[in-house]
């Protein structure tokens, strides 16, 4: 068996990488969005935020799914990894922030 032509490890962890940086910083940027959202003067949750949240869960998901399963389809493993990795971690925050207390 042939295997086909695989990208260097040296080029998936530098993809990884960045990868990485930025989904950390779009995870921020989310979590700076819920804040504002749930922003109420009682210190209570808002209906508006736990909408985000579940909204926030799904984008994070189906990303973590798409991107993730894209990557491997190309065989980038480690950046395909990372993405699933760290969207899911992210989405599973939000789903948890999103739940009804």
């Amino acid at each position: 068996m042939k295997r086909g032509k695989e990208p260097s490890t040296g080029r998936q962890m530098v993809i990884g990488a960045a990868l990485l940086v930025s989904d950390i910083v779009v995870i921020v940027g989310l979590l700076f969005g819920y804040g504002f959202a749930g922003w109420s003067d009682d210190g209570s949750d808002t209906v508006e935020a736990q909408m985000f949240a579940w909204r926030t869960t799904w984008c994070l998901a189906v990303g973590a799914v798409v991107t993730g399963g894209g990557l491997l389809a190309f065989r980038w493993r480690i950046p395909s990894a990372v993405q699933i990795i760290v969207l899911g971690i992210g989405a599973f925050k939000f789903h948890a922030l999103g739940a009804p207390h």
